[in-house]
This record gives structure tokens, C-alpha cells and sequence, in this order.
């Protein structure tokens, strides 16, 4: 047998890794290792339903092996278009229908870690406060009691200054859900999104009301609002390309 009818006879045998290393040898192994016949019985290996129709789906059986044998890398998430800076934030809070809280508040100020929560508050919420899950937070000036048995609803909306656009975070929901033990009353709504993003869908925007004890097991002390999105946004970046995505009217 001739040099190149062993290297012929070899190349069928090996690994795709073990031969795209000897492309590398030198020209005459990289012309002989290029055959597609070659990629073509790697390819069979690993999706045999390619090698079904008379030529391969993309330019060579080479290209397609290269393209798709190893897990792509994740992308990094570019810098979000949006900052805090641009962002106002309307909230609102009703307890049986009385508006008990309204303010606008800066997207500079309603950042995690943009305050120190006050004295008497429970351990394990300064536990949670003080956690990397990146919380949105806020203090409330005055603090406001609410009876337990009263409906607490609220509403938030937040404004672009760059674009003068709203969108609604979340829309009278009601506080349904009230952990003493966590010191928080929770509530909840899916966030619309723009028709330029159709495909995402079903994340939640949860606001919480946080507490401490008022000496009576009936009444909350609210001294802070606490948004996030769970497991959707667990970082500042992320958090702003959820708002850059929203439903912008």
C-alpha cells in the first residue's frame, strides 16, 4: 500500500478530535483529512438520520461536524441599554381601599443596598436583606401599620425618562400571601412584554411588603418594600434588560 491509501485506510478509524489533530500534521494529511467521506461516517455516529437524504444539510459534512460536536459556549449577556437612571417608579398601596402609600421613587433609590434597614428589625431578615439575590429595595417614610385582617393591594408602574414610555410591573394585586416568620406580606403578577419578544412569557414580579413586630400578633409595622423576579433576573444587568423588555406604552 502506497503512503497515502494507509493514511486512506487509517482516517475512518479515528475519533473526530483525533482527526481534525491530524489536519494539522501537515498539507498533505490536511488535504486527505478534509475528504467528507471521512466527516460523513462521524457525522452517521452521531446523528444517523443526516446521512439519510443524498448530501448533507449544510455545505460539507466537515463544516456541519465542526459546527455542532461540542456544546456551544454561553454567550455573556451584553450591557443592558437601560440604567436606574432612567427609570421612575410610581407605587401605590391601598388597605381596603384606602390609599395608605404613594410615592415616585428614583430608580437610583430603589436599588438593593441602597439603604440601611432601622433598628428592631428581625435577624433573619436582615438576613435575607443582606443575601446576593438581587432584591430591588425601598424604605418607607412614614411607616404605616396594616391590620392582618384587612385587603392590601398595590400597583406599580415604571417610567422611562430617556423614551417618556410607562409599563405596569404590577397591576392591583392583592397581598395574599403573609410569612411572620420571614416579617414579610408578599403578592405577585406576570409581567407583560413587548410583541418584540414573544417567546418570553410567565415570569412573575413579586413585591413584598416587609415588617417587624408591632407588639400585637393583628397589625404589621411595614418599614420597606422589597421587588424582585426570582430566578429571572438575579443581578442588576439582568434585572434592567427584564424592565428594557417590558410592554412599553
Amino acid at each position: 500500500m502506497s503512503y497515502e491509501e494507509i493514511l486512506k485506510a487509517v482516517f475512518p478509524l479515528l475519533e473526530g478530535r483525533d482527526l481534525a489533530a491530524c489536519m494539522s500534521v501537515c498539507k498533505q494529511w490536511q488535504e486527505i483529512a478534509k475528504d467528507d467521506y471521512f466527516w460523513k461516517c462521524l457525522c452517521a455516529k452521531r446523528w444517523p438520520s443526516i446521512c439519510k437524504q443524498p448530501s448533507p444539510p449544510t455545505l460539507s459534512y466537515l463544516k456541519l461536524f465542526k459546527t455542532f460536536y461540542k456544546r456551544q459556549k454561553s454567550r455573556p449577556l451584553l450591557p443592558p441599554r437601560l440604567s436606574f437612571n432612567d427609570l421612575d417608579f410610581y407605587i401605590d398601596i391601598w388597605s381596603e381601599e384606602k390609599l395608605v402609600y404613594s410615592e415616585v421613587v428614583t430608580g437610583l433609590v430603589f436599588r438593593k443596598g441602597a439603604w440601611t434597614p432601622p433598628a428592631g428589625v428581625s435577624d433573619v431578615l436582615k438576613f435575607h436583606l443582606a443575601s446576593p439575590e438581587y432584591n430591588l429595595t425601598l424604605p418607607i417614610h412614614p411607616r404605616f401599620n396594616i391590620p392582618l385582617g384587612e385587603t392590601v393591594s398595590v400597583s406599580v408602574l415604571v417610567a422611562r425618562k430617556d423614551s417618556e414610555k410607562v409599563a405596569c410591573v404590577i397591576n392591583k394585586s392583592v397581598f395574599e400571601y403573609v410569612d411572620r416568620s420571614a416579617y414579610r406580606a408578599m403578592a405577585f403578577d406576570y409581567l407583560e412584554f413587548s410583541p418584540a419578544h414573544p417567546f418570553v412569557s410567565g415570569i412573575r414580579a413579586w413585591i413584598s411588603l416587609l415588617f417587624m413586630d408591632h407588639g400585637s400578633e393583628e397589625v404589621i409595622d411595614v418599614f420597606g418594600i422589597e421587588l424582585d423576579f426570582c430566578d429571572a433576573a438575579n443581578s442588576e444587568e439582568q434585572v434592567l434588560w427584564l424592565f428594557d423588555m417590558l410592554d412599553w406604552k
